[in-house]
């Protein structure tokens, strides 16, 4: 045990990034924003491992997060002045590397900081024994206790691989309060916290869905949360930063890239369908009530391969006979390529309307996307032919894109492997390694029951309206599937929804997803539903199946659906 704050009962940490590529000033905001004890950053999705992996096979030194290193370039210095730890997943495929980049940047600062750093997810050179195949990058979802370890050995700053995460926010509230691996309320509490501020400023009013409520949402504030030694937090952010903290800002990414109502992580598996959100004063919002249970047995395994190559053009369709226009690009440019590629598609999106004001609004786009091992047949050979056709197709032929070579393309897929094939190792600043040792108390992940319906709404007279008019909404990616979690505010409005936003209704709301499987899971204490729709991605994002590949808009396309709502839940 290693007290990270003055204060036994209290830790406050704070997020300083959301993804590779999030805002570069967050680091030092939050340190000169208010008090914090820690500051932590998530930089890697499943897009980034991919990133990472292509930056590797240039250059066996990188794979690490470098825009990680310009923060801490810049704000070491203060954060060592304010005692404030710092946990970040941004060494990616490299934490080693990462590490020794940072003592590197410690000695050219001239200062004294202690790094440690978290390896073993990577699994890359065992994925073909492992049965995982052959991919380019393979890393398992490691848990927290190798961060506790680099904590409580003193570290000031502690770098991972592909760890959950949440896990940068549990490992040092596991460390400060010395929490036990079966202290599974206390964990899954953490773990809760941890999903909340993992994505920076979208709990503090980014992607939200009522935004035009928010006073100021000019430049959101970073998430900070002050987290008690039951597990219980009060999410909030610095006192004068833009954006705010409200029970739906939090729910927003509760909701976000769930699944059902149990949040499995190989620490911990958090049911979801526990937790209680109250507003707890301007900017405060207090999470209770977390029960954990013992993690699965197995470990999650992020798989990245490159797929292929990827092309596409894009035509512009002006005025009359859209449809017939659209028809005869398409059989010429498929009759003329030299190569028909393993993929070929086409997409015509109906922007265009009647007797418009300007040409942008007469216009519809059509797109032809094309994929193929070879990066010749969706090269040039692809898009110069389609640039053939713009003097000997349809009236008004242009293009939003111009004519060059494919470029490769990456398919995700989820993997899982037996806890004890991962060696999770923690080194210590003074290069001493640790090995932590997988959960001996697992228990076999399992859907949990739906629970009653609430009352239904008696029968009365109804509005066609928005769904979004009442709901709020967030959606996301999980490789190929994608998540939508819908609530509203009131129990009136519950027993509505509740009853009304069944799977087939989503389906036929949806039309996208109407030939595809789809799950519904009902979390009453948040006034919840969660629909996870399979394949709706095709092979992940780096796949690009459709033109919001990390379904970022399907909530809102959802909320604009129109349906008879009940007047009175209206007013």
């Amino acid at each position: 045990m290693n007290m990270l704050a003055a204060d036994p009962e209290v830790l406050r940490i704070g997020n300083c990034s959301g993804f590779y590529g999030d805002r570069l000033a967050a680091m030092r905001e939050m340190l000169d924003g208010g008090q914090l004890d820690v500051l932590t950053g998530d930089y890697l999705a499943e897009l980034t491992m991919l990133i990472l992996g292509r930056d590797r096979m240039k250059d066996p030194s990188l794979g690490y997060a470098k825009t990680f290193v310009k923060q801490v370039e810049e704000c070491l210095g203060l954060a060592l002045e304010r005692n404030v730890r710092i946990v970040a997943n941004a060494g990616g495929l490299n934490p080693a590397g990462l590490a020794e980049k940072l003592r590197k940047v410690v000695v050219d600062l001239g200062l004294d900081a202690k790094i440690a750093h978290v390896e073993g997810d990577d699994l890359g050179a065992r994925a073909g024994e492992l049965g995982l195949g052959a991919p380019l990058t393979a890393n398992a979802y490691l848990g927290a206790w190798g961060i506790v370890e680099c904590l409580n050995a003193g570290a000031d700053i502690v770098v991972t691989g592909r760890v959950t995460d949440a896990s940068v926010v549990l490992g040092p509230a596991a460390a400060h309060f010395g929490w036990g691996r079966t202290d599974y309320d206390r964990l899954a509490g953490a773990v809760v916290t941890g999903h909340v501020i993992e994505c920076g400023t979208q709990a503090t009013g980014g992607n939200y869905a009522f935004f035009t409520e928010l006073a100021d949402l000019g430049r959101p504030g970073f998430p900070l949360a002050e987290i008690r030694r039951d597990g219980s937090s009060v999410i909030t952010k610095h006192e004068g930063t833009g954006g705010a903290v409200t029970v739906d800002t939090v729910e927003a990414q509760l909701m976000y890239e769930i699944q059902g109502a149990r949040y499995a992580g190989p620490d911990v598996t958090s049911r979801l369908d526990t937790i209680r959100l109250d507003q707890a004063g301007q900017d405060r919002v207090l999470i209770s009530g977390v029960t954990g249970e013992a993690p699965p047995p197995r470990l999650k395994v992020s798989l990245n391969t490159l797929g292929g190559f990827r092309n596409e053009m894009e035509f512009v369709l002006t005025g009359l006979d859209i449809e017939a226009k659209a028809a005869l690009a398409r059989r010429q440019l498929e009759s003329w390529l030299p190569t028909k590629p393993a993929e070929l598609t086409w997409t015509l999106a109906r922007l265009d309307r009647p007797d418009a004001d300007t040409e942008e609004q007469a216009s519809a786009l059509l797109r032809c996307v094309v994929r193929d091992p070879d990066p010749n047949t969706v090269g040039r050979a692809f898009s110069n032919v389609a640039v053939e056709l713009a003097l000997a197709s349809y009236p008004g032929c242009s293009f939003t894109t111009l004519p060059g070579n494919g470029s490769p393309y990456g398919v995700y897929t989820p993997g899982f492997v037996d806890a004890s094939e991962v060696p999770h190792t923690a080194v210590l600043p003074d290069g001493t390694r640790v090995a932590i040792a997988p959960s001996t108390d697992t228990a076999v992940l399992a859907e949990v029951a739906e629970p009653p319906a609430p009352e239904p709404l008696p029968t009365t007279e109804t509005c066609r309206a928005p769904l979004g008019t009442i709901a709020l909404a967030r959606s996301g990616d999980k490789g190929g599937n994608a998540n939508i979690g819908v609530w509203v505010r009131t129990d009136e409005q519950w027993r509505w929804l509740a009853h009304t936003l069944t799977v087939e209704r989503v389906k036929e709301l949806l039309p996208e997803a109407a030939s595809l499987t789809v799950t519904r899971h009902v979390l009453p204490n948040l006034r919840a539903l969660n629909f996870i729709i399979e394949g709706l991605l095709g092979q992940g994002v780096a796949y690009q199946a459709r033109f919001d590949p990390q379904a970022k808009g399907l909530s809102e396309w959802l909320r604009s659906r129109h349906l008879d709502i009940p007047v009175e839940l209206l007013s």
